[in-house]
C-alpha cells in the first residue's frame, strides 16, 4: 500500500517534495503548501457541512477548473445565505435584500452568526480531521476565517506563510455552482505516495469572472491596493480570457447583471474623489480593468513581489503585457455589454 504523504516523517515529506520540485520545477513550499489547501477541502467537503458551501476564487480556478497559471494559497468559501439565514432570506428568488435598510438588517445577522459558524460548525470538522489522522497542525480562528498553521519541510522566501487560511463568506447563495475533482500539484511526480483528493461543489468559473472584473473596477476607481497579492486578480482575468471563459462571462448578461445587483447591495463602494461606485455601468458598457498614476506603481510592485516569489507557475508576462492584456478584455467587454 502507498504511504499517505501528510503521515510521512518530515524528511520523506521533505524527500518527496523535493522530487516534485525537480521533476515539476515548482518550489517545494508551495507544493506542500497546496497539500494543506487540498486537504482541508476534503475535510469540509467530507462532513454535512459540504451541503452549503461553495468554493469560490482564484484557488478554484487554478485547483478545480486549472485555468490560471499562479499558486493561490488561500481558501475562499460561501456558506449559503439561505442556510445561515433562512429566516431572514425566505423565499428569495436571488436571496437579495429589497431594500437598503433590510441589507443592513441582514448584513448585521450575517456578521453576527457567521463566526459563531465558524467556531461550533467549521473548525470542529477541521479539528476532528486533525487529530484523526495525527497531523501536526494547529487551529486559530480570527471571526470569518479560520486559519491551519501547519509545521512546515519545506520554505520559501517568506511571502508565502506555512498558514492555509480559509475565509468564509455568508452574503450569497454561490451559484452557480457543481462539483469538481480536486487534486495536489506534487501528486503527479511522486510514484508511491498518496496525496489528499477533494471533490468541493464549485462556483462556475464564468461568475468568478465577473467577481473579479468588479473587484478590480473597485480598484481602478479607488486607486488603492486592499493587502498584498492583490495582483493576481489581473493575472487571474488574463487567464481566463486565454481558456474562453472570459467570453463565455461576457456573453452572458444576465450573469454580470446578477453579479452587479448582489455587490450594489452587499457591497457599495466609493471612488476615490467619495463618489458611490456604479456596478451596473460596470457590466453595461463602463468597466475599467487598468488603474492609473499612483494605483498603476502600487500594482507594479505587488505583482513584481508575486513574480519574485514564484507564485507563477510558469514563465510569468511582463507587467506592461499583462495590462495591454487586460486593456483589450476591457474594449471587449465594454463593447458586448453596452
Amino acid at each position: 500500500m502507498a504511504d499517505a504523504f501528510l503521515r510521512l516523517s518530515a524528511q520523506d515529506r521533505r524527500d518527496a517534495l523535493g522530487v516534485a520540485a525537480d521533476r515539476s520545477g515548482r518550489p517545494a513550499h508551495l507544493l506542500e503548501k497546496d497539500v494543506w489547501v487540498v486537504w482541508a477541502l476534503a475535510a469540509l467537503y467530507g462532513s454535512a457541512l459540504g451541503e452549503h458551501l461553495v468554493f469560490k476564487g482564484g484557488t478554484s480556478l487554478s485547483k478545480a477548473y486549472k485555468v490560471i497559471r499562479r499558486f493561490s494559497e488561500d481558501v475562499d468559501l460561501t456558506y449559503d445565505i439561505r442556510a445561515i439565514a433562512p429566516d431572514l432570506v425566505g423565499a428569495s428568488g436571488e436571496a437579495l435584500p429589497k431594500t437598503r435598510s433590510e441589507e443592513r438588517r441582514w448584513s448585521s445577522e450575517v456578521r453576527r452568526r457567521l463566526p459563531e459558524w465558524v467556531a461550533n460548525a467549521a473548525q470542529p470538522v477541521i479539528a476532528s480531521a486533525l487529530t484523526a489522522e495525527h497531523l501536526a497542525a494547529t487551529l486559530r480562528i480570527e471571526g470569518e476565517k479560520l486559519f491551519i498553521d501547519y509545521e512546515a519541510t519545506a520554505t520559501g522566501s517568506g511571502y508565502v506563510a506555512p498558514i492555509v487560511m480559509l475565509e468564509f463568506g455568508a452574503r450569497s447563495t454561490g451559484e452557480p455552482a457543481s462539483l469538481r475533482d480536486v487534486v495536489c500539484d506534487a501528486a503527479e511526480f511522486v510514484e508511491g505516495v498518496v496525496f489528499p483528493t477533494a471533490r468541493p461543489r464549485t462556483m462556475h468559473a464564468e461568475r468568478t469572472f465577473w467577481e473579479k472584473a468588479t473587484a478590480i473596477h473597485v480598484f481602478c476607481l479607488q486607486e488603492r491596493l486592499r493587502g498584498d497579492r492583490f495582483a493576481r486578480h489581473w493575472h487571474d482575468v488574463a487567464r481566463l480570457d486565454e481558456a474562453g471563459i472570459a467570453a463565455a462571462a461576457i456573453a452572458d448578461r444576465d450573469l454580470g447583471l446578477a453579479v452587479a445587483r448582489h455587490k450594489s447591495m452587499f457591497f457599495a463602494e466609493k471612488a476615490a474623489h467619495r463618489s458611490p461606485i456604479d456596478y451596473m455601468a460596470a457590466v453595461s458598457g463602463g468597466l475599467r480593468l487598468v488603474p492609473a498614476g499612483d494605483g498603476l506603481t502600487a500594482l507594479e510592485q505587488d505583482y513584481a513581489r508575486m513574480v519574485e516569489d514564484g507564485l507563477l507557475l510558469e514563465d510569468a508576462e511582463s507587467f506592461d503585457a499583462l495590462m495591454a492584456h487586460c486593456a483589450d478584455v476591457t474594449a471587449r467587454a465594454n463593447v458586448a455589454s453596452k
